[in-house]
């Protein structure tokens, strides 16, 4: 099932109509939405939700014929998060400019699946459109940040995830997505998840397994530890079937490592400065709240340095410096108010 533009306007102008207070946005500065995305530490869960994204043909395709991932990645991962960010963090005016900017883009993302993979045989027709598709990013991006938190963090109680699920019912609202025809709990909705992972639908094709061989390569022998830390971690956090499929091997050695490694990750975020702990966006909407202009410039310039140093093999120098200047001017001229 396609999301038609009459159904888009539709589910957006419905999400809207639910909106308190326009300066806090679809979400607000006392929502589970604002607790679990500030944390820095979320993004540790970023490998686990871009391969379950990638598990899914209309994804993996989409991505490898239309996204600038493999010649811009940093680019690609600023304009993406800015969008995120505006809609969970930003004013109603931002999260609905980001929402428009995103179909826009989407309109475009079409073509061929050219593989035999799971239940699509090459041929098959693909849209980013797709509201079954659309769901499944989403999802990923959801219970990863669940499970990311849980362990990272603070674990979480039921009523807990199922608060941050209900409100994430508004976030999928600003890509189109009907959320009468979401799962109506976090039990539900986990159980969707795991269904998905073992259905022939989420299945890892070749397109699938060369964007993440890219995406995981070290940009230098000096990050490599880095890399192969992060994705023993990745690994650990995937489902036993994704995992497999992907080829990531995780041994005995590999668990304990993962769970000595979250333990110390919940100790250090204890300790955190909540300038470092939490994400640029958090902080600047916490000013447009309180009346005051200006950007976070010390976590944007920190959050810059980073995406630098990670940026994948083989990514054009000149276009990951670009890439990273024009999101801090893009960030810079955003709206506080």
């Amino acid at each position: 099932m396609l999301v038609t533009q009459r159904q888009f306007e539709s589910t957006v102008s419905a999400a809207t109509a639910r909106v308190s207070d326009p300066r806090g946005g679809f979400q607000g500065p006392s929502s589970m939405s604002w607790r679990i995305g500030r944390e820095s530490m979320v993004f540790m869960g970023g490998g686990r939700a871009a391969l379950l994204q990638l598990a899914h043909p209309y994804v993996a395709h989409g991505v490898d014929q239309h996204s600038l991932t493999r010649t811009d990645p940093i680019g690609r991962f600023n304009r993406t998060f800015l969008h995120v960010f505006n809609m969970i963090f930003g004013s109603q005016a931002e999260a609905l400019e980001s929402a428009h900017g995103v179909r826009a883009i989407h309109d475009t993302i079409h073509g061929p699946i050219t593989e035999n993979v799971g239940r699509f045989e090459a041929g098959h027709r693909y849209r980013a459109h797709d509201h079954d598709a659309l769901l499944w990013v989403h999802a990923t991006l959801i219970h990863t940040a669940v499970q990311v938190y849980d362990l990272a963090v603070a674990e979480l109680t039921w009523a807990e995830r199922n608060q941050y699920y209900q409100e994430s019912k508004s976030f999928a609202a600003l890509f189109g997505i009907d959320p009468a025809l979401m799962p109506d709990t976090w039990t539900e909705f986990d159980a969707y998840v795991n269904d998905m992972v073992e259905s022939d639908t989420i299945r890892v094709g070749v397109a699938a397994n060369d964007l993440a061989k890219y995406l995981l390569t070290p940009p230098s022998r000096i990050s490599q530890p880095f890399f192969d830390w992060y994705l023993l971690m990745t690994a650990g956090l995937l489902p036993d079937s994704t995992r497999a499929q992907f080829g990531l091997r995780f041994s005995a050695e590999h668990e304990r490592i993962y769970h000595a490694s979250f333990r110390t990750l919940r100790t250090v975020t204890k300790v955190l400065p909540p300038r470092i702990r939490y994400v640029p966006a958090y902080h600047e909407a916490q000013r447009r709240l309180a009346g005051k202009e200006g950007k976070d410039l010390v976590g944007r310039a920190l959050e810059q340095t980073v995406l630098r140093a990670l940026a994948p093999a083989g990514a054009p120098r000149k276009l990951v410096e670009k890439a990273v200047g024009h999101h801090a001017q893009a960030a810079s001229r955003c709206p506080v108010a």
